[in-house]
């Protein structure tokens, strides 16, 4: 049996949870903080493509250099940088290196074919190879070239 007392001493329950401007607060700051990550961490994304593509530039660059070596000319605008993994038509298969002279020809960051001019026009040298950069089009200011 229960006694009086027992229910004398027992305090009425108070209902637990948040309110709703607590959960409203909580969920805008959780927002601003989001949003502050997401603005520090979108250009580290942008500048390891850069990074990346003067990467596989000075790759392009070093194949050019030892291809020129054992073919005493770099390749033609025609046969372009597929020279460095294939022998082009004409050329002198003894002097060619085996296996050729770059692994695999990769296309930049975003998706477009790097490109190669000779003879250069914006480095001063023998060829320009490069990336048409985040817009896609060769010739504009956010190409990324071996003139930098």
């Amino acid at each position: 049996m229960v006694s009086d007392e027992t229910n004398k001493d027992a305090q009425p329950r108070k209902d637990s949870g948040f309110s709703l401007v607590e959960l409203m607060v909580v969920i805008f700051i959780m927002g601003l903080l989001a949003t502050l990550v997401i603005i520090n961490v979108a250009p580290v994304g942008e500048q390891s493509r850069v990074g990346k593509v003067r990467a596989d530039i000075a790759a392009f660059e070093s194949a050019l250099e030892m291809y020129s070596l054992d073919m005493y000319a770099y390749p033609s605008a025609d046969a372009g940088l597929a020279a460095l993994k294939t022998p082009p038509a004409g050329a002198d298969v003894a002097t060619y290196r085996p296996g050729g002279y770059i692994k695999r020809l990769r296309d930049d960051p975003w998706g477009n074919p790097y490109h190669y001019d000779v003879p250069g026009q914006r480095s001063g040298g023998g060829y320009d190879v490069y990336s048409s950069g985040p817009d896609g089009k060769p010739g504009t200011a956010d190409d990324i070239g071996n003139w930098e």
